[in-house]
């Protein structure tokens, strides 16, 4: 889509003018490319965001249709729709105008602020995970029994078997897959939290990014967090602090954490060899994971 209709500051004030004029003279700058979306910082308190993959509209629309409910109840500063573009002869998909959320993504910064940022992301996730309803969307990856990612996890820790510790990793794998599964109904998941889906200031973690994964499930694939996104040691005062995962919980969050770092590790891999679709910076993230995944017991 993108080789067609090129997205720059032209088409997007384009946009504005066309389907949103009394916003479409506020100042555009900060452009950045992530996996699924382009965003354009729109003056101060707004994003403009622009689908840059075949999914990434779906993706919008979801979050569209559920984020605005959900936001109120979360401590942390999210990225909440408040407009959609509709498809036209400029543009030919769905987009969004959802506010801003400052911060610097954490792929790219440090957590110095260790207890701070375990009670955030803990308050954050307590204040997630409540009761989906029944309409709420699934997620063929996220939220779903890691039995079912088997093939997956398997064929991907192979790939990436020199230089990490394979037996180890697997260790943590096996035992999670043999926990117990949830026992209460599914609760809503952000899905996809890694380091470049939270922002930090201060130190600290400021605010959660990209719902595009959004969806119900099993509360450990967002609980794998604890090992994705903070520093080692931290996870014993992150659970502390959430309150609400028993000892097989805390298993499948260990097990969803190792399957995330193998993914981070092969996108961080293609950034290495200049590939489509990779991120160095990613890698790095993967195996601080595997790291404290190792060293935190």
């Amino acid at each position: 889509m993108s080789d067609v209709f090129e997205i720059d500051e032209a088409l997007v004030r384009s946009l504005l003018h066309e389907q949103h004029p009394d916003l479409a003279d506020l100042d555009l700058h900060g452009t950045v490319t992530g996996w699924d979306n382009q965003l354009w910082r729109l003056g101060d308190e707004l994003a403009v965001r622009l689908p840059c993959t075949e999914r990434a509209p779906d993706l919008l629309r979801k979050e569209h249709h559920w984020l605005p409910a959900l936001a109120p109840r979360l401590p942390l500063p999210v990225p909440t729709p408040l407009r959609i573009g509709e498809p036209s002869t400029r543009f030919p998909k769905h987009w969004t105008i959802a506010t801003w959320v400052p911060g610097e993504p954490l792929d790219r910064a440090t957590i110095s602020r260790d207890d701070h940022a375990a009670d955030a992301l803990a308050e954050f996730l307590r204040a997630l995970h409540v009761d989906a309803p029944a309409d709420a969307p699934a997620n063929p990856s996220r939220g779903v029994p890691l039995g079912t990612l088997a093939h997956d996890f398997t064929e991907g820790l192979k790939d990436i078997a020199s230089g990490v510790d394979f037996t180890g990793a697997r260790d943590i794998w096996e035992d999670a897959v043999s926990a117990p599964g949830p026992q209460g109904p599914p609760v809503w998941l952000h899905g996809d939290l890694h380091p470049a889906n939270v922002v930090v200031s201060g130190g600290t973690l400021s605010g959660v990014i990209d719902f595009g994964e959004m969806c119900a499930g099993d509360p450990a694939t967002d609980l794998s967090a604890a090992w994705l996104l903070l520093p080692a040691g931290a996870a014993a005062r992150f659970f502390d602090t959430y309150a609400h995962a028993d000892e097989a919980t805390v298993r499948r969050a260990r097990g969803w954490a190792v399957y995330r770092a193998v993914g981070l590790i092969h996108i961080g891999r293609a950034g290495e060899q200049g590939l489509p679709g990779g991120k160095r910076t990613w890698g790095v993230a993967g195996r601080a994971t595997l790291d404290r995944l190792l060293t935190d017991g």
